[in-house]
């Protein structure tokens, strides 16, 4: 009985050695997962940390998120949509109703298609290579090795790491400097930025020589090249439309006539006629401008008339001396039928030289 005890309180003291061994064995391959998990965290990884700790946000909140991001980047193509359509009402506007439907002249309409298609086929060009050429980022160089890194994110001390960049930056071509004459260094990409390099909030990226982020391009402004090519060629293209646009429309007004009115001429009792309302230029001019020169320029209403009843060319030739007869000059008449008309003897002979 005594031997069976002895057995007994060994194989009790082997299971709770035993015991305790695999407690002590899981304690410490808990603390080697939470170790990993946290050097994981530190190196910006997710395999370990996804694998060993619980999710910090419920997957909802992550969807949200997502969803968010998504939205955003639907929203910034927007403007871009807004400038295509802005180009092909100007396209149609230029090109069908000002070359093809105004512009009688078969050379001059050429030449006015030809020198505007050259600088759309330039402006398109240009607007495909400021929207997709993907803004340039820093080489692997300028990042931060991983022991420096975490020397970096472990110290408190700001000059500690103020001197952990500057030392790091000795092989770099870095010349500027924070405000406080820190090396510039960005906390979301880790690296030491570049000259002129600057982190773009929407993009979430640095990215080198970075002018603004454009919101009609969506993305940040890649070479400079593009964008100011960009801009010259919608200048361009928008000067030589809203130039012809106002020369022609201060081709109307000189002869007093309407969009309409050059599509289609005005009919009178004695039929159609474009010139109707002509009354020449000047007083053209004072019908859509009014008799005050010092208002021409200024928006306020001095247009003459009530909108209702026009002075027409007719009438204004009825206010001449000359001729104030009911028979007035036609085009073919001749001086002999207006000596004739005005003396009231038809029976005027005038010898012709042959």
């Amino acid at each position: 009985r005594a031997e069976g005890a002895e057995r007994v309180g060994a194989v009790a003291e082997g299971a709770e050695r035993a015991e305790g061994a695999e407690r002590v064995g899981a304690v410490a391959e808990g603390a080697e997962r939470a170790e990993g998990a946290e050097r994981a965290a530190a190196s910006g990884g997710l395999g370990e940390a996804v694998l060993s700790a619980p999710a910090d946000r419920p997957a909802g909140k992550m969807a949200i998120s997502r969803g968010l991001l998504c939205c955003q980047r639907v929203l910034a193509w927007i403007p871009v949509l807004i400038i295509t359509l802005v180009v092909l009402w100007s396209y149609y506007a230029y090109v069908v109703e000002l070359c093809v439907f105004t512009i009688q002249n078969g050379l001059e309409k050429a030449a006015y298609l030809v020198i505007f298609h050259l600088f759309f086929v330039l402006f398109v060009w240009t607007y495909c290579k400021a929207i997709f050429t993907e803004p340039a980022q820093p080489s692997r160089k300028f990042q931060l090795s991983r022991a420096d890194r975490e020397r970096y994110e472990r110290e408190e001390s700001p000059e500690v790491q103020k001197q952990i960049l500057l030392d790091a930056a000795k092989r770099l071509p870095v010349y500027t400097r924070t405000a406080s004459g820190a090396i510039r260094y960005c906390d979301r990409c880790h690296l030491i930025k570049p000259d002129r390099c600057h982190h773009c909030s929407i993009c979430e990226t640095c990215v080198l020589k970075m002018d603004h982020h454009c919101p009609w391009g969506g993305l940040p402004d890649g070479p400079a090249k593009f964008h100011v090519l960009f801009l010259l060629f919608v200048a361009v293209m928008f000067f030589l439309s809203l130039m012809f646009l106002l020369n022609y429309h201060c081709w109307l007004v000189s002869l007093n006539r309407s969009t309409l009115e050059a599509f289609s001429a005005p009919v009178f009792q004695h039929g159609p006629d474009k010139n109707g309302f002509n009354l020449g230029v000047w007083k053209n001019l004072e019908q859509v401008f009014g008799s005050q020169k010092k208002y021409w320029l200024l928006p306020v209403f001095t247009s003459v008339g009530d909108g209702q009843s026009f002075p027409m060319k007719s009438q204004s030739e009825s206010h001449n001396p000359l001729l104030s007869n009911d028979e007035q000059w036609g085009e073919g008449d001749s001086d002999v039928d207006y000596y004739a008309a005005t003396s009231g003897n038809t029976s005027v002979t005038v010898e012709m030289e042959s």
